[in-house]
């Protein structure tokens, strides 16, 4: 009766505890059997050895180095995998997942960049394919690889127009300079009219310029 509190006497709870590693049926078959107990059910018993933290030597999972009990026994034909069901949903040699990215396929980064997959090895994963930013891909097909330093620059402002011709190889340090705000006291040239981006380009790299001929100025002193 559930809420009702069983009592055990010293001499049950002592072959209780000497024999909790019996599984819970045997446990409760052989206890009832020996003390002619009726009023005490396998989860009672159960529930006794978890109160007391009797341990069974039993973990629930196949420990390490364990044969599974069907370890090479096949799957009767109708049943489990072999259902006719469970077959149409089977992978077939050879065959890719439905969302796998085939060679080609783009994507757009965090940072608003088209990425595409290219035919080349992952270096991280080892995977026969990884994802490159487009604009750079086809602008080193073009021009050849980026210069150490260096960097491209979209043109229009659009990072999304991966044409070679919308990005323009510049130093790496003038990207600070075309962000606008206060540091630079000038707008930021990719939410700036597209007859004013020429100008704010060309200042950038005068700035840039002349603050790289002050420090060798200072290095030369």
């Amino acid at each position: 009766m559930k809420g009702h509190w069983i009592k055990y006497s010293d001499e049950e709870m002592a072959w209780l505890k000497a024999n909790r590693t019996l599984p819970i049926g045997d446990y409760h078959a052989a206890f009832c059997r020996q003390f002619s107990r009726d009023d005490v059910s396998a989860g009672n018993l159960h529930a006794l050895r978890k109160r007391k933290g009797w341990k069974t030597g039993r973990t629930g999972h196949f420990g390490k180095g364990s044969t599974p009990f069907n370890k090479g026994v096949p799957c009767e034909p109708g049943k489990g995998g072999r259902h006719p069901n469970a077959r149409k949903t089977h992978f077939k040699k050879g065959g890719l997942p439905h969302n796998t990215k085939y060679l080609g396929h783009e994507r757009v980064s965090k940072d608003g960049y088209v990425e595409v997959s290219i035919d080349e090895e992952n270096p991280h994963t080892g995977y026969e394919r990884r994802y490159v930013l487009k604009h750079i891909h086809l602008w080193e097909q073009a021009n050849g690889p980026v210069p150490k330093g260096m960097c491209l620059k979209c043109i229009d402002g659009d990072r999304l127009n991966t044409d070679p011709s919308n990005w323009v190889l510049i130093p790496r340090g003038i990207l600070p300079r075309l962000n606008g705000g206060r540091a630079t006291r000038v707008m930021a040239y990719d939410t700036a009219p597209d007859e004013l981006k020429p100008i704010l380009l060309t200042i950038a790299r005068v700035d840039h310029k002349a603050s790289e001929l002050r420090r060798k100025g200072r290095r030369a002193e």
